[in-house]
């Protein structure tokens, strides 16, 4: 998934607007899980990037996506840029 996200929609309030946000990554994200796996792979991994835009998008984790939605919209910026790309990882032995 890449997209630009806009903060001022039509009909909602920037802070109804962020909620909306987060969901709609969590939706995608769980279903992104429950796609079958190749056969020697464990888990699905995401490549994940945030910014202003797509050229200036920094590499986070996944677990801080919510976190930096909630920064990004501090910032008063009118939108934001998201990627997040799953593939398929192996666990590494300890």
């Amino acid at each position: 998934m890449k997209k630009t996200y806009q903060f001022k929609v039509k009909n909602k309030t920037p802070e109804r607007q962020v909620d909306s946000i987060k969901h709609e990554v969590k939706k995608y994200i769980s279903r992104e899980r429950k796609k079958k796996l190749p056969d020697d792979m464990d888990y699905w991994d995401f490549d994940c990037k945030i910014g202003n835009n797509e050229e200036v998008a920094a590499a986070i984790h996944h677990s801080k996506i919510s976190e930096m939605i909630d920064q990004v919209a501090a910032t008063e910026n009118e939108s934001f840029y998201l990627e997040i790309l799953a593939k398929p990882a192996k666990r590494m032995k300890k």
